[in-house]
């Protein structure tokens, strides 16, 4: 890459930046970003959450990735997000290409454009990107100088939607495999780009573990449905393999957070204690493709958090995972931390946490030091029935009495998570989420003796997502969730007794129907996100910049040539011989496994953790040739270890 097509774009971009709205998201120099010389490095990727700067700076996988590659001799990695509307436009007036906000160097410049995708409604934001950047937006249409642009993320397990966009996918964890594609890169590089782009996918391909979609055929049936996908060429495997990064403590990442210029959505340190989940909720995909569970060891989360506080200063840490009271030893996990930093007042957090693994010494180590915020909780469903369909065994005398305790240990907030449009739901399902809500102010009124206490009821639509059991199911339509809706609110309202100490937020129907068409997608909907960017879609998971009608209306036209509409895609139900766009991407989880779980809910069966029982033969762990790995290791957090051997400055560093 000539030196000049590589050169920083920060002058031109220095002279628009007065004329947008938060300068300072573009402009780079965080603390603890790395800047590794251009010229001495041979395998360059840039890297991008395609979103705005204050959603994707926080972002874990992309921080991950950053460190893990930048650590590498020979290899830098930038990062790019998404550019608000005011500057794009300047952007294109005035020539300025997609940047990185490390060097500003164009993204063109770089071998690999790599975007992480937790949501699917970033497509239309990725091709704006490419587009800026001066990317052909399709792959075929890519030559020998173009980066090869490839996804990975959650959305990344049914890439169908985005195939003629990116010319390659990785499902699963990120680590390992941007190490090995790095390495295949950086040999082909080496040799001279013998065979050209082609011949490097290729080689990408014949691992098992790198999704090109270029090199498979999609055929159909005459109603429309995928006959088969196949190979389109020898070498090139049936089915792609997820990556599973099995030690978490070999890779304590991120060792230094990135602390953001701008304001962005956490202000907080994270530190991931496990990933996995085998809770078995049958609408989460995130739990699903994640399997098996892996923890980290206590003292592996005692010098991440550490190391990770001393690198940027935060007050906060946050725990995550999906379900991080399961963590085995989280009772000493959140002691040891909250009597190391006793006297630094850094505050914990979990970001939710099950009904039934809550108990209040935890919730009082984890805001020991802090502020004592709302606690969230997440029941999913408002009937014990529809609990039972999606296998979330939470009772309402568990709720009840986890609240109680709650409200009188002197929490005031509490906020209840739940979701409509659930398999088999009826209107009553929705509405017995009123009566708990009311049982729960009630209890919360009579321990607490006081009026002064809240319970927010917050709902999301379900989207049926692939790789899960429901991935056969019927979404609800738009208009009946909003009716739905509607009945629960008008019931919350007219309770003259309790209604006014229950608040409500709800999403409307519209962005989840969007979300199942790119979710449950094959490779016809890029012809509909295509239409919709070029129609000025952008940021489609804002609501301020999100247009359903812009979206209904390029589908219908995009998709009458193959006979299949936005039903077809969402509200219709499938049958167990259907071939699904993304069967030949293996999540490691047996599809007749997943099929038996969808039975058992129709039949409202429910199913234990198997981290607790005997195996359920999903699939996961023979296949992929691991286990479960959890402790207990027995081991403390001692509180002084590592405070006693260099005394703080006064201020305690801040």
């Amino acid at each position: 890459m000539p030196a000049e097509v590589a050169a920083s774009v920060f002058p031109q971009l220095e002279a628009l930046l007065p004329h947008v709205q938060k300068p300072i998201q573009y402009v780079g120099g965080e603390l603890n970003s790395t800047v590794k010389d251009w010229d001495s490095c041979d395998v360059r990727w840039a890297l991008m959450y395609p979103d705005a700067y204050e959603v994707g700076l926080p972002n874990q996988g992309v921080m991950i990735l950053y460190e893990v590659l930048n650590e590498q001799q020979g290899v830098l990695a930038e990062r790019t997000y998404s550019v608000w509307p005011d500057l794009e436009e300047l952007m294109r007036e005035h020539h300025v290409p997609q940047f990185t906000v490390d060097s500003h160097r164009p993204v063109k410049a770089f071998d690999v454009f790599g975007l992480s995708f937790s949501t699917e409604l970033g497509y239309t934001n990725m091709l704006a990107a490419l587009d800026l950047a001066g990317i052909p937006l399709e792959a075929k249409d890519r030559g020998l100088d173009d980066p090869i642009v490839l996804a990975g993320g959650h959305a990344a397990f049914n890439p169908e939607p985005i195939a003629d966009f990116i010319d390659c996918a990785v499902i699963g964890d990120g680590e390992q495999a941007v190490l090995e594609i790095t390495a295949i890169v950086r040999a082909w590089k080496a040799e001279g780009r013998p065979g050209g782009r082609e011949e490097l996918l290729f080689r990408l391909a014949k691992t098992g573990g790198v999704y090109v979609p270029g090199f498979y055929d999609v055929e159909y049936l005459p109603d429309g449905r995928i006959a088969r996908v196949v190979p389109k060429r020898s070498g090139v495997p049936w089915r792609v393999s997820k990556h599973t990064v099995m030690d978490l403590d070999e890779w304590p990442y991120p060792k230094q957070p990135l602390v953001p210029l701008a304001e962005t959505v956490h202000e907080r340190m994270s530190v991931e204690i496990f990933r996995g989940c085998t809770r078995g909720c049958r609408f989460c995909q995130a739990g699903m493709i994640t399997r098996p569970v892996r923890e980290r060891s206590i003292t592996g989360i005692g010098d991440m958090v550490e190391q990770g506080l001393k690198a940027t200063g935060f007050e906060e840490v946050g725990l995550l995972s999906l379900s991080s009271a399961d963590h085995t030893e989280i009772g000493d996990i959140a002691k040891g931390l909250a009597d190391r930093y006793e006297d630094d007042k850094i505050g914990l957090s979990l970001p939710s946490t099950r009904v039934d693994a809550f108990n209040i010494d935890l919730a009082n180590e984890l805001t020991r030091n802090g502020r004592r915020s709302g606690l969230t909780f997440a029941p999913e469903g408002g009937s014990e029935r529809i609990r039972k369909v999606i296998n979330k065994m939470v009772s309402e005398e568990d709720l009840i009495r986890t609240v109680s305790t709650a409200y009188g240990n002197g929490w005031r907030q509490v906020k209840l998570y739940f979701m409509c449009g659930l398999p088999t739901e009826t209107d009553d399902d929705v509405l017995q989420i009123a009566d708990m809500a009311t049982k729960v102010i009630a209890k919360g009124r009579e321990v607490s003796r006081s009026n002064d206490i809240r319970c927010t009821v917050s709902i999301g639509g379900f989207v049926p997502k692939p790789h899960t059991p429901f991935q056969w199911a019927p979404q609800l339509s738009a208009e009946e969730t909003d009716a739905r809706l509607q009945k629960l609110r008008d019931k919350i309202r007219g309770d003259k007794k309790y209604g006014r100490s229950i608040g409500f937020r709800y999403h409307d129907g519209k962005p989840g129907i969007v979300e199942g068409l790119l979710s449950r997608g094959d490779r016809r909907i890029g012809a509909v996100i295509r239409a919709v960017y070029d129609d000025g879609g952008r940021f489609d998971g804002w609501r301020e910049h999100f247009s359903y009608d812009r979206w209904m209306a390029c589908a219908d036209k995009a998709l009458a040539p193959f006979g299949v509409d936005v039903d077809w895609y969402t509200t219709r139900e499938r049958t167990y011989e259907e071939v699904l766009p993304w069967d030949h991407l293996d999540s490691g989880l047996d599809k007749d496994w997943l099929w038996e779980d969808w039975q058992d809910s129709l039949d409202e069966t429910e199913v234990e953790d198997c981290r607790w029982t005997p195996c359920f033969d999903c699939g996961v762990c023979p296949q992929m040739d691991t286990q479960i790995q959890i402790g207990p290791t027995g081991k403390k957090l001692l509180p002084l270890t590592v405070k006693n051997a260099a005394p703080a400055p006064s201020g305690h560093g801040h």
